[in-house]
Parts: structure tokens; C-alpha cells; sequence
């Protein structure tokens, strides 16, 4: 019970070309009815999916809502189109969503399947995986490379290769390790911060930096253990983990803080029977940072937490929070926060009160 759940990254993959071909309305009796549309076009849907995974804005402007079963929806203020594994996605759980330098759109699942959207298609990219990289500049990173969870270590994306990097090396002792299957260094979430350094959080050793030559572990103050669900830049240059179980972390280049156990917020119970609390802040899912420099924390039972560099604020459902339960944070183009949660859909944040986003 210290870990995400491991059914989530269990997940078949799955790979379908084509498009779907049926268009989903709601009839009369709130039922919903299978239309024929025309061949090669996608599925306008009438309602976001509630469970929100992952929320990302492009380049065009156009807003990814990921979700853990329902594939991905784009909502380009006018439209909300609905994708799944019958368009080419890797999965319909999406946990993340990344734009390289051409526009193109990279998402993943939590089963560790990668696909490119073009603008046009989706391109299944979990069976391009080179498994064997060299020893010596495995961990050099570029300003361009796209970096991906893997269940042993990372995948990274550099122009047409993409490469397997296992932080445990096999030899002739050692099993060579699966890229998808779930292990102690499975990689649950990625930040590249301002100094070129790439960061992974992982099952349950902790965190790993890495400078392009040498790979630093950060373990102590309860970090591993418990699975590093989160991580974020602030614009002050302090790095946050967001752990699941021993809560919030800040490293400031030198000293690592577990806030959580510093505010008395830790929740006990959760590591020795899976009980979540309300008041607690063990259980962080989502970090980012508002226009004013506090930093927001969702949690998975408690609701978020506003940090303003001395006291910390929690809003849960009394709030007007949709759900206590924030897979994730999201700050757009125009700097607004967007929460995205486990059951109740997406909320906004407008400084004083909460409101859940509807497309209407």
C-alpha cells in the first residue's frame, strides 16, 4: 500500500491502426447513441473524462486533458475530440504529454507505452526502443532530448533514436533488465531543470539526477521507500519531490527538508495500513507554482496545499475543491492553474475560491 497503485502500470499495451469510425451522442433518455461518421475522422465527444491523469497546452494553444482509461481528449476552445488506442494511442491511460521541437505531441502510459501524435495521426513508438546504448555516454543529455518512463530506468528520444537507459547495468551475474516490467528503479516522473541536470523519480529508491556523465542518488529523510510521484523547478531554483507517503520534499542544491515531517503533517497510518487523512500532507501527487510564488501540493486524500514560504494552506472539497483526491497541476500559457483530479474532472483556481471547468 506505499506505492501508486501497481495496476495502473500493468496495463496491456495495445496497437490498432485506423480511426474511429462511430461519433457518441446522448439521446433523449441521457443514453448514449452510436452514430456512423464519416471514415477518418476522429470522435467529438460531448463530456470530458472525469479522471484526470495529465493536462498539457500546445503550441496552437489547444489544451490535452490525459485521462487513466478514457484515452486523451483535445479541446481547442471550440471542440472537445476524444482519442484512444483505435486512433494508434499506446494506451488509454495517458500520464504524461510532451511537445518536442516540431510540434509534435509525445504521450505516455503508465504501462510504459510511448506514441507521437503528428498533428494528423498517432505513431506507436514502445516497439522503436534501441536496448542496447553505450556504456560510456548513456546519460549525456541535449537541450532537445525527451525523456520517458521505463520500469528498470528511462527511455530518451534524440532525433530518430530512441534508447533504453537501465540504471542497473546486467552482466554475466545479472538478469538484463525489462524496460516493461515494474522494478525498485521503475521511473514514475521526469523534470529537466534550468542547469541542464535531468531528475527521476522513482519506485522506491528515491531520486536520481544526472549531469550527463554521473548519476547522483537522493535517498535519505525518508525519500526511498514509498514511490516519488512528483517534481518540480521553482523560479527560485529549489527542486520539490513529491513523495507517496513521506509527502513533500525541497532540495535547495544543498540541504534536502522533508517539509512534511517538518510541519507535522505526516500521516503514519497510511505506511502501516493504506489509511489517507484529511489533514495530512504524506500522500503528494502534484507539485507547481502560482504567479505569486507559492507553491501548490495535490495530494491523493487531502486535498491541495498552498506553501507561501512560511505557512501552508489546505483546500479540500469545503473549498469548493471538485475532489481531495489531485493527480495533477497544471500552469498554461497564461499562467493560470489548472487541477486535475481523480474522480471529479478539472477545477481552476481564481485566488480566493474554486471552480470546476465545464465545456460547454
Amino acid at each position: 500500500m506505499q506505492f501508486k497503485a501497481i495496476t495502473l502500470l500493468l496495463i496491456i499495451l495495445f496497437s490498432c491502426n485506423g480511426k474511429i469510425q462511430t461519433k457518441n451522442t446522448i439521446n433523449k433518455d441521457g443514453k448514449e447513441n452510436n452514430t456512423n461518421q464519416p471514415k477518418d475522422q476522429y470522435v467529438i465527444s460531448n463530456r470530458l473524462d472525469k479522471n484526470i491523469r495529465s493536462i498539457f497546452q500546445d503550441r496552437n494553444g489547444n489544451y490535452w486533458f490525459g485521462t487513466n482509461g478514457a484515452g486523451v481528449f483535445r479541446y481547442d476552445s471550440k471542440t472537445l475530440t476524444q482519442f484512444t488506442i483505435k486512433d494508434g494511442l499506446a494506451d488509454n491511460q495517458v500520464t504524461s504529454i510532451q511537445e518536442d521541437e516540431l510540434g509534435n505531441l509525445w504521450l505516455e502510459s503508465g504501462a510504459f507505452g510511448i506514441s507521437k501524435f503528428d498533428g494528423k495521426k498517432f505513431t506507436l513508438h514502445s516497439n522503436r526502443i534501441n536496448l542496447t546504448t553505450s556504456a560510456e555516454t548513456d546519460w549525456e543529455t541535449k537541450n532537445n532530448d525527451l525523456w520517458f518512463y521505463a520500469g528498470d530506468g528511462v527511455f530518451r528520444q534524440r532525433n530518430s533514436s530512441l534508447d533504453y537507459l537501465p540504471f542497473v547495468r546486467s552482466n554475466s551475474k545479472t538478469k538484463a533488465s525489462d524496460p516493461f516490467k515494474l522494478s525498485r528503479y521503475g521511473v514514475y516522473c521526469i523534470l529537466k531543470d534550468n542547469k541542464g541536470n535531468v531528475w527521476f523519480g522513482t519506485q522506491a529508491e528515491g531520486v536520481c539526477r544526472s549531469d550527463g556523465k554521473n548519476l547522483t542518488w537522493f535517498k535519505e529523510k525518508g525519500l526511498a521507500g514509498p514511490a516519488v510521484l512528483s517534481m518540480f523547478e521553482d523560479s527560485r531554483g529549489n527542486i520539490w519531490f513529491g513523495n507517496n507517503g513521506a509527502g513533500l520534499f525541497r532540495y535547495d542544491g544543498k540541504t534536502l527538508t522533508n517539509l512534511t515531517e517538518e510541519k507535522g503533517l505526516a500521516n503514519p497510518d497510511f505506511r502501516v495500513s493504506g489509511k489517507g487523512g484529511l489533514g495530512t500532507m504524506a500522500r503528494v501527487y502534484s507539485i507547481n507554482e502560482d504567479n505569486s510564488g507559492n507553491i501548490w501540493i495535490g495530494t491523493v486524500d487531502a486535498g491541495v496545499w498552498k506553501y507561501d514560504g512560511n505557512n501552508l494552506t489546505n483546500y479540500t472539497t469545503r473549498d469548493g475543491l471538485t475532489s481531495n483526491a489531485v493527480n495533477t497541476i497544471y500552469k498554461d500559457k497564461n499562467r493560470d492553474l489548472w487541477f486535475g483530479t481523480d474522480s471529479n474532472g478539472i477545477c481552476k483556481f481564481n485566488g480566493s475560491k474554486f471552480s470546476e471547468f465545464k465545456i460547454r
